[in-house]
Order: C-alpha cells, then structure tokens, then sequence
C-alpha cells in the first residue's frame, strides 16, 4: 500500500539550518539540544508544561536510539513518534475515554473544505510564528480550551507533522481501549474542525 504523503510535514515543523546540512556540525551535542526544545514544545501541548514533559523528552530521545550516526532528519521523526506515543499515554491515564473517537462524527459545515493549513487562510510562517513567538502563549489558551481528542488531532497533525493515517494509528495503538475506533477519515473532519477553530480566533483577533 503506498504511504500517505503529508507535505505539511516538513513545512509545518522545518528543520533549523543547522539540521538541513547548510552549517557545519560539531558533535551531537547541538542535535540533540535541537531536537529536545522542538520534543518539548510538542510535549508541553500535548500534555502540558512541566516535569512530565521534561521526562516525556528524555524518554523519547533514549527509545528513539539517537547516536551519533543516525541521521538528524531520522532522529527527529523517530524521538517525535516515540515521544507521541508516550504522551497519547499519559493523557489515557489521566483520564480514560478523553482520547476516544467522537461517536456519530459526520463531516461538519466549517469554515474551510480541506485538512490543510492554506484552505484556513493560515501561512506556515504565521503558524510557526504563533507556536515559537509572542502569540505562543495565546495559542496554548486556545489548545487548552479544546476536548483532550481534537487538541491532541491538532497538534500531532500541525505540530508532529503525521499524516491522518499516522495520527489513527497512534490513537489507537496508544489511546487507550475507546480510542481503537479511530479512522484516517475521523482524524482529517477533527482537524478541519480544529483549523476552522483556529482560523475564527485569528480572525476575532485581528479586528
């Protein structure tokens, strides 16, 4: 079966310079620093900010095998996928169901027609900026104030850069018991949903 192509995944989440060969670098010391603050910001959205994120971080780079011969981009997507996986677990935890798939999901009249960050008028730069800069903080507000399902559809979507099939599988696999229902077709309404969201609270704000 061929892969589902994501071009949001590298577009969304870029790798810093350093990481795509146009500097020189000196030992791993700074790819791993690299991918820690990027694991930590995914971290910290999925499950907050804190000693859980911090450990969540640490336990993905040491599953994930990074050494010093694996290559950065590799690196970062396989401590990405383990550090999700773990996350999707604690959330189970912390409150069993909150990651089961919303029942009777149809598609929704939204304000965009596609699972991508264009339909909702949103630039890479723009999401980049409101994730790493001034308005990060606003956009935590904004994540926090939605269900455990659809924040943590957002962010392995436009933050972790997994396809909609790759996000189901995680759900499943690491959702807890409600969660095997998930769906690649479930994963992209929740995220057209999450983006139209996103798109109204930019739009209130530049009024």
């Amino acid at each position: 079966m061929p892969q589902e192509s994501n071009p949001m995944r590298d577009r969304l989440t870029p790798l810093p310079p350093i990481l795509d060969g146009d500097q020189a670098i000196d030992g791993m010391e700074e790819i791993f620093e690299l991918i820690a603050a990027g694991l930590y910001s995914l971290a910290s959205m999925l499950v907050g900010e804190g000693e859980q994120s911090a450990r969540l971080v640490e336990e993905a780079i040491s599953s994930a095998q990074v050494s010093p011969c694996a290559d950065p981009q590799e690196a970062r997507l396989s401590s990405r996928r383990s550090l999700s996986a773990a996350a999707l677990e604690l959330l189970a935890q912390r409150d069993p169901g909150s990651l089961a798939a919303p029942e009777g999901l149809a598609p929704a009249t939204t304000c965009i027609d596609d699972d991508d960050l264009a339909s909702a008028g949103i630039s890479t730069e723009e999401l980049a900026s409101m994730i790493g800069g001034p308005e990060r903080d606003r956009v935590r507000k904004w994540l926090e104030s939605l269900p455990t399902w659809m924040r943590a559809v957002f962010v392995l979507r436009a933050v972790a850069g997994f396809t909609a099939a790759e996000t189901a599988e995680l759900l499943k696999l690491h959702g807890g018991p409600q969660a095997t229902t998930w769906t690649p077709e479930a994963v992209r309404e929740v995220f057209r949903q999450g983006l139209c969201s996103l798109a109204s609270q930019l739009l209130r704000n530049r009024e």
